[in-house]
């Protein structure tokens, strides 16, 4: 199909072209005003209204063009006339009444280093927006009292690049959430930090300590301010309350009160993984909160041989270091009492230690049980198949006891450096658990030791004096396979393969009065065997859990003796729950699972104190 060639478009040669600010409207409507600033901003001629009709000499046709001057001079009447042949000195003049002319403007940048760091950004936005004439009377004067040098604290220091410092908010996606509208770019640096400030404070809101503080600190200022009655001493002094409060955390933590659980509910809240940082693949086997309250650290050893510790800070839990271990499965990993080494521990006849300080791993050597060791060992037929799972501190750390093959304790001597074992003790069955019991910890030299054997029984042993004291039958005999007590020696517990845990008094536990101790009472809350067991600082909690079946774990509140309701539910992410522990100041509670992750929960009650 041929295309027929497009027709240009005829223009007609009469058609003028009309000047730029033109149109079809109507110019009769309108004024001398319009018509004036259409000349000065279209270029179009400007003719009066009367001169347009016809009018004042006949010539309707004619256009006349008046000057920008001309049309001054009628405005004016003459004025601009009379001012055109003067000079500019003569014209303007400087006001030199606010001081001599070699005094030096201050910046606004620097009249703000004037102002303490603790005002509001408000305030500081307002500052920004003065003119230079306000910030030279915001400069603090000798005469003015409430901008004097001894009420005011400068910063400490201050980058003069920051007024000068442009930074891009649209490039880095980072930076997009401080723009106030989608189309903003580029801000200056101090309006950089102005934002940055208030996206801290929106993620980390101001704690109510300090709040406290300053609101005291406002309330005495004011008084002081109002009376005048104040010294100088006590202002200064008054001002140091909240940087003395900042940069130390004694006072702080040494006026907690105890915070009394009510049972039944629990405030529970939960935060971001604790190992979210370096997750573990394989399962947790132990996991434990530093002995110190001032060293928020958590260590978790897992099936892939590898002990992680992590920073635990509430929000992002940063990871601190790893420690792999290719030669020793771990089992178990604790800290000493002290807080200075970990203590690596698996189905192996020798264990490493770790030095938080130094850095430093060292391995036991293998011949360390001597030949009662390893002819037991090879009389079970295990050769050299050694474990040193089971194994516990005394509460001091001089002493650790290792569970050995048929009943064998292994007591090793931990101050001399070396790791010698100078002593054993001997029970009638396989050992399951091991517990120092702190009720009795000053009776006899180095403490009492409980055992837990394979037949449901309980032997109390003065170590000083490598014998046993006490020896006693679990109540009911359900197949008792864990044993462990509370920090403060008031409570002892069982579990056992069916799921029920005996709560004993710790007293009645290694008083040689009581014969046979009678549970405080058997909790039924699981029905598989009880595999974690763990009290928390005050002795008011205390976590069981079960690795057999999904999400099977319980808190019971120990004044009461009964579970929470409230939590866990049907829809807390458990799994199989393999290891548990409290932080020193219970404000914590880490939940290490089959799957690698260790669940971190906030308990309000503790940290609310």
């Amino acid at each position: 199909m041929v295309k027929q060639p497009r027709k240009r478009q005829k223009t007609s040669k009469e058609e003028k072209v009309q000047p730029l600010g033109t149109n079809n409207f109507d110019d009769t409507l309108k004024d001398d005003e319009e018509r004036r600033l259409e000349s000065m901003l279209f270029g179009v001629p400007y003719v009066p209204s009367g001169k347009r009709n016809g009018g004042a000499g006949g010539a309707g046709n004619e256009l006349v063009v008046i000057s920008d001057n001309d049309e001054d001079e009628d405005a004016t009447g003459g004025n601009l006339k009379e001012l055109e042949n003067m000079l500019d000195s003569d014209l303007f003049f400087i006001d030199e009444s606010a001081g001599p002319s070699s005094k030096k403007v201050p910046n606004l940048d620097e009249s703000l280093i004037a102002f303490n760091e603790d005002e509001d950004d408000a305030d500081i936005a307002d500052t920004e927006e003065h003119d230079d004439d306000e910030a030279v009377a915001a400069e603090p004067s000798p005469a003015d009292p409430l901008r004097s040098s001894t009420t005011r604290k400068a910063p400490a220091w201050v980058d003069p690049d920051d007024a000068t410092m442009q930074v891009s908010l649209s490039s880095n996606n980072r930076l997009r959430k401080l723009r106030d509208a989608p189309s903003e770019d580029t801000v200056g640096g101090r309006e950089y930090e102005r934002r940055l400030r208030r996206q801290y404070e929106q993620i980390n809101p101001t704690p109510d300590w300090a709040s406290k503080a300053r609101k005291k600190l406002h309330t005495k200022r004011r008084r002081s301010s109002v009376s005048g009655s104040g010294t100088e001493g006590e202002d200064e002094d008054a001002e140091d309350i909240v940087p003395d409060l900042l940069a130390s955390t004694g006072g702080i933590s040494g006026g907690k009160k105890v915070k009394v659980l009510s049972p039944g509910i629990i405030s529970i809240e939960r935060l971001r993984d604790a190992n979210q940082g370096a997750p573990s693949e394989g399962e947790i086997k132990s996991l434990q909160f530093h002995p110190s309250p001032q060293i928020p650290v958590l260590l978790t050893a897992s099936a892939d041989r590898r002990l992680r510790l992590f920073h635990i800070d509430g929000l992002t839990n940063p990871h601190a270091q790893t420690l792999h271990v290719p030669s020793l499965p771990l089992t178990n990993a604790t800290f000493h009492p002290t807080g200075s080494q970990i203590l690596l521990t698996g189905p192996r006849p020798f264990f490493y230690t770790y030095d938080l300080q130094t850095g430093a791993s060292h391995r036991s050597p293998r011949g360390l049980w001597g030949t009662t060791f390893s002819s037991s060992s090879s009389s079970a037929g295990g050769g050299d198949a050694g474990s040193m799972e089971i194994c516990a501190f005394n509460p001091e750390g001089d002493v650790l006891a290792v569970a050995g093959r048929r009943g064998c304790i292994h007591l090793v001597d931990w101050r001399s450096g070396a790791a010698q074992v100078v002593g054993s003790l001997k029970a009638n069955a396989g050992i399951k658990s091991l517990w120092w019991s702190r009720a009795a910890a000053g009776a006899g030299a180095g403490g009492e030791l409980m055992s837990l054997t394979e037949n449901s029984q309980v032997y109390v042993w003065n170590v000083g004096a490598r014998k046993c004291v006490k020896r006693w039958q679990d109540e009911g005999g359900f197949g008792s396979r864990i044993m462990g007590g509370d920090q403060q020696g008031r409570y002892l517990s069982i579990g056992s393969n069916t799921g029920l845990v005996n709560v004993y008094g710790a007293e009645s536990t290694v008083s040689p009065e009581t014969s046979k101790p009678k549970p405080l009472k058997t909790i039924s809350n699981l029905t598989t065997n009880i595999s974690c067991l763990r009290y928390n600082s005050d002795s008011q909690l205390l976590a069981i859990a079960s690795n057999v079946k999904k999400d099977q774990m319980r808190l019971i509140h120990l004044p009461s003796l009964t579970a929470f309701g409230n939590w866990p539910t049907t829809n807390t992410p458990l799994g199989h729950v393999t290891s548990i522990d409290f932080s020193t100041g219970s404000e914590y509670l880490a939940i290490g699972n089959n799957r690698g992750r260790v669940l971190l929960y906030n308990l309000r009650e503790f940290g609310q104190q």
